[in-house]
């Protein structure tokens, strides 16, 4: 089912207490994050310039990956914001990309590795883009401290970020299709990164680049992942095993979320036709941290 439509390259959907959905819109004509009622209608709540991850907060306010002007935003339903972070250990910011919270209350954030305009053309990937010098960050930002720090780094194009039910955290690198998990210990990355599965589907001959963007999990362990390019959910059994690929509506599945508890239904925001879309999977999402 379409929630949604009109929207300029959606990404990042979440749901509010009140049942409203938040997207970002990616598209820099727009460069909104975006309210959308439950009778589908749409609201700027604030144009940051070209917005990207979105969670939030349990004061409610929203953080927001913005990635033309790199920074992490703390965001207020009334549309005013402030640039909490611009860079990390003496590193800037190049492509914040997603990001959630974890069980310690810190923000975990993906860095793609690369500005915008190195990686784009007109918002679509520059063609020949997996073979740019991408080199992604994974870090961690405790909001009540303001302390940040790298956790990893050389991710072909970080991008989707979540805590499975295991505690570990899980994030993935579009170029490979990899998805990563990791232990941490005392806030740190205990050990190195694991690969946990790939969702690139080997039968798949269209051009262009395709792999992971954003992620959830649902209650009884399995990762749902949005597969740019390829046009699927791809579903990874908690052994990392892919279990099942969903089509969707368009080509360019940005992110996945599910909905309140008792709904067991995901929504898909897609690129290619601007949309908001649900899909009924029989399963309810593993609670968020905030």
């Amino acid at each position: 089912m379409i929630v949604a439509d009109g929207l300029g390259l959606p990404e990042a959907p979440l749901l509010l207490p009140d049942g409203s959905w938040l997207v970002a819109e990616l598209d820099v004509r727009v460069g909104t994050v975006t309210r959308i009622a439950p009778d589908g209608s749409k609201a700027p709540v604030a144009q940051t310039g070209r917005p990207n991850g979105l969670a939030l907060g349990r004061d409610g306010a929203v953080w927001v990956c913005e990635s033309l002007s790199p920074a992490l935003i703390r965001l207020e339903l009334d549309g005013s914001f402030t640039r909490e972070l611009t860079e990390v250990e003496g590193r800037p910011l190049l492509w914040p990309n997603d990001l959630c919270f974890g069980p310690d209350g810190a923000l975990y954030v993906t860095d793609s590795g690369i500005l915008v305009g190195e990686f784009l053309i007109d918002g679509a990937p520059r063609p020949g883009c997996e073979s740019l010098p991408v080199d992604g960050f994974l870090y961690r930002y405790d909001p009540a401290s303001g302390e940040a720090w790298l956790l990893d780094e050389g991710l072909r194009f970080a991008n989707g970020v979540a805590f499975g039910p295991d505690g570990l955290l899980y994030a993935n690198e579009t170029i490979t299709g990899n998805v990563y998990r990791f232990r941490l210990e005392s806030g740190r990355v205990g050990g190195e990164r694991e690969l946990f599965g790939n969702v690139l589907d080997p039968s798949y001959t269209a051009d262009g680049l395709r792999g992971p963007d954003g992620m959830a999990f649902s209650a009884d362990g399995r990762l749902w992942v949005t597969v740019f390019g390829q046009g699927d959910v791809t579903v990874l059994g908690p052994d990392g095993a892919v279990l099942d690929r969903l089509r969707v509506g368009g080509r360019g599945p940005t992110n996945v979320a599910f909905g309140p508890p008792g709904d067991p239904t995901i929504y898909v925001v897609e690129d290619e036709h601007g949309r908001l879309e649900s899909l009924a999977v029989g399963v309810e999402g593993l609670p968020l941290y905030n």
